[in-house]
């Protein structure tokens, strides 16, 4: 055999095993282990029910509270023994206060200012929290009215105005008044709270007063924030995942959301609204708009992996907030959160060995 045909030869082989050193990398490992195929077997698992919701804030104003009516009636019959909502607490907004580098941002447009209530009760949000939750371990059966006011104060020192807000609800209508902790600017915003078009009031802290919870649980996460390093790279990525986000799948999600839109000024209305913002047929929809579209635009900064990076790891940090709060064991968790949240979150969830996902039709079409 001649030297040129072995030289043919070896230079087949080499270009052959590259191509398939290239196939290999291609096809990413899936790996044996799959947590959500090994559930609890004995005892009853952590239920947990994700609601996919709009903003109430961003809703055409004025937006009429009445018409959250049946699907708060239909969430309470639930009977729900936690609730988690799509808020930052106190404590995160406390540490990211801390550096205000990366995070001046975040906390201007995520985090309550507490000052007014540290000063009525002479408690920062680390020393509020702890009070709180000391209070709480030895809550008793039926607590007072000064003892309710007292915790509510504690929550809106700590940064959880949804948590007090529930106190505030569950006091009858005499009783909440300034007193045990509570000045009259503190009285002032917890009746805002009681009207202001947001989910984690209108909705969470409405059904968690009626099933008879204390608290609901902050489970937003924003520890992944990181913005670019100048203003130009901001710029440029926001320009780049924008036009990413220019598609027919997120046009077909405009004109359902106007049309959706149109009818909240009923409590049917707003009822279909949930029912469609919770379709499992979403999931693929909101993927080709938004994250989908994001991780394969072309620029080559990558701006939109680095989009997908974030919300990837804000989901996560939002599951196991979620998976932590679940104590006791065996209950029925309600998370509610933004609709483009709701298919990731199930989907981490589900990963877990004593996590159950509830399925939101149960309680929206029955």
């Amino acid at each position: 055999m001649s030297k040129a045909v072995v030289s043919k030869l070896l230079a087949g082989l080499v270009a052959a095993a590259v191509c398939q050193a290239a196939a290999v990398a291609a096809a990413p490992h899936q790996p044996s282990f799959d947590p959500s195929t090994l559930k609890l077997v004995r005892g009853q698992i952590n239920q947990v029910m994700v609601l996919g919701s709009p903003h109430l804030s961003q809703l055409p104003k004025p937006f009429d509270a009445t018409t959250l009516q049946l699907l708060n009636e239909r969430l309470v019959a639930w009977r729900p023994q936690a609730i988690a909502i799509e808020n930052l607490s106190g404590v995160q907004c406390a540490n990211l206060r801390r550096y205000p580098q990366r995070y001046a941002d975040t906390v201007k447009s995520y985090c309550r200012d507490t000052s007014a209530a540290q000063a009525a009760t002479g408690l920062d949000v680390f020393e509020a929290t702890d009070r709180a939750e000391r209070l709480l371990a030895a809550w008793p059966a039926t607590p007072t009215a000064a003892q309710r006011r007292a915790l509510a104060s504690l929550f809106l020192a700590a940064g959880e105005p949804a948590s007090a807000l529930v106190q505030w609800l569950r006091l009858p209508a005499p009783e909440r008044r300034a007193g045990d902790g509570l000045d009259t600017a503190l009285v002032e915003t917890l009746d805002k709270l009681m009207v202001r078009p947001d989910e984690g009031y209108l909705i969470a802290a409405q059904v968690a007063a009626r099933v008879g919870l204390e608290r609901v649980y902050a489970m937003d996460d924003h520890t992944a924030d990181k913005p670019e390093l100048s203003e130009a790279e901001q710029t440029a990525a926001g320009v780049a995942v924008m036009k990413a986000w220019d598609n027919p799948a997120s046009a077909q999600r405009t004109d359902s959301n106007k049309a959706l839109r149109s009818e909240i000024t009923t409590a049917t209305g707003v009822l279909a609204m949930y029912r469609a913002y919770n379709d499992p047929g979403q999931a693929a929809l909101i993927f080709r708009s938004d994250f989908g579209a994001a991780l394969e635009e072309p620029s080559p900064q990558h701006y939109g992996r680095g989009y997908v990076t974030y919300w990837e790891t804000r989901n996560l940090r939002m599951a196991s907030t979620i998976r932590e709060a679940m104590s006791p064991p065996g209950m029925r968790m309600l998370v509610i959160v933004g609709a483009s949240h709701k298919f990731y979150l199930e989907a981490y969830l589900n990963q877990m060995h004593d996590v159950g996902i509830v399925d939101t039709d149960a309680v929206l079409h029955h």
